[in-house]
Formats: structure tokens, sequence, C-alpha cells
């Protein structure tokens, strides 16, 4: 079989949340580039106006959804209106999430003690609730065609004590790769897959941007054997792969891409 029937994902339809940029852009832009019809979700209008320009202005299908991944009746409700208008859903990368702040090896303010309610009751509802809701709303779908593709953006924090992040990051994105595992078990005899990705540090707006400092880059960069951070564009190879038939055989895996930084844990 050739390249171009192994990775072949076009005229299916697949949505992306948080989608406006970073790694939830490049998914969707290497999945509309294989002539995938992709569904962008964020909280952020203007972010996501400017992907969906853009896959356009390249001959790409795709459009905008603004939509809170925190809150789990919409994103079911979200999931069912793209499903009927489309008449299928191939495939959906659960990929919204937020940062908890910098860890305790960055600043005092990461001490367990400062963690405030707010801030790890909002991490928990769109890290681990929102992926959940996402899985479930797509799994119904995908359950009844008997084929389909999951793909959940989790964290080489989540396999690891990772002290530069926060704990609600890192515990939900722990929880998470569980949560991988355990769903693609029951749709497993769908054929519908589940897979994590686990990135490591990715040059990324999530934190604020944080990972675009210098300062901060470099102390994250020396965690990482080939010494660097990632763009997002490197990510986008290990997505089509997901989402493609070329891994139909592939499920309840979670497969790091982080220039080599757990290869030694």
């Amino acid at each position: 079989m050739k390249a171009e029937q192994l990775f072949s994902i076009e005229g299916q339809v697949a949505v992306v949340t948080g989608a406006a940029a970073g790694l939830g852009r490049a998914y969707a832009e290497v999945l509309a580039a294989n002539h995938a019809h992709v569904v962008l979700t964020d909280i952020d209008p203007g972010g996501l106006a400017d992907a969906v320009a853009e896959i356009q202005s390249r001959g790409g299908s795709a459009e905008a959804l603004v939509l809170d991944s925190g809150d789990r009746d919409a994103i079911g409700a979200a999931i069912d209106k793209i499903a009927a208008a489309a008449g299928r859903l191939d495939i959906v990368f659960a990929n919204a999430g937020i940062s908890a702040g910098p860890g305790f090896a960055f600043t005092p303010g990461g001490l367990m003690e400062q963690v405030r309610p707010e801030v790890w009751d909002r991490v928990l509802a769109v890290n681990l609730t929102g992926v959940f809701a996402t899985i479930r709303a797509a799994a119904q779908h995908m359950k009844a065609a008997r084929r389909g593709r999951i793909i959940v953006t989790a964290s080489i924090a989540g396999m690891r004590a990772e002290t530069l992040v926060g704990y609600a990051y890192s515990a939900t994105k722990a929880a998470v790769i569980n949560l991988v595992r355990h769903t693609a078990m029951e749709l497993a005899p769908y054929s519908v897959t589940v897979n994590a990705i686990a990135p490591g540090p990715f040059a990324t707006n999530i934190a604020g941007g944080r990972m675009r400092d210098p300062t901060v880059r470099e102390r994250f960069a020396k965690l990482v054997p080939m010494q660097r951070v990632a763009d997002p564009d490197e990510i986008k190879g290990l997505a089509l792969l997901l989402a493609s038939p070329a891994s139909a055989f592939i499920t309840g895996t979670v497969i790091p891409i982080d220039g080599g930084a757990t290869a030694g844990s």
C-alpha cells in the first residue's frame, strides 16, 4: 500500500478543540492540508478566525466554533451538531488545555499551599472533565459507525514528575493518560482507536505564551537531550499518523514527542 493510501483522510470530518493556536492549530492545519474538513473550536474567536482564514487560504476546508471546553454540556451539544450536519464524525482531537501556572521549581507561587482552589477547579474542568466530555460525545457517534480516531493531548508532565509546571496541570495530564487507556479498551471492539500524544516543551501560547520567553525556554531546553524547545509544526507528522488508516492497530498508547526528555525516565 502506498503512503498516500495509508495516510489518506480525504473527505473525513474532524474536530479539534483548543485549535485557535499552538498544538491545536497545528493539528487542524495538517488535517486540512490532507483534505479533511476540520471544525476548529476554542474560546478565542479572534484566534479561531485567523486559523480558519489561514487554512482556507491554502485551499483547506475549515470552520470555526466558539466553545468553552470546560463546559461539558456545551461540548456534547456541539459535537452532536457537527456530526448531524456532516452526517459523519471521523476524527476528534481532544486537545484543549490550560496551564496551572509555573511549578514550585520556578517560583514559590507554585508551592502546594499556594495553589488557589479556583485555579485547581478550572484546570480540572478543562483538562480532565472537558477531555472526558469530548471523548464521550465523540464515542457515541463513532461506536454507531464502527470507526473513528480519538486523539488526546496529554503531556510528559503526566508521565513523570515535572516540577516546572503546576500541580493541577500535571495531575490532569496524568489522569487523561489513564482515561485514554481505559476508553481505548471499551471502544476497541468498535474499531475506534483512542491514543494520546504526550508533548514535551513546545513553543505555544499556553500559560500566556510563557514558553516564548527566552529565559523560560532555556530552562525547559536544558531538560531535553536535543537541547531545544520544539515548534508546533513538529507535531504534525505524529498527529496525521494517529488520525489516519496507518494507525488502525494502534490504540491505548501514549506517545511522547519530547526530543528524548523521557528516554532516561
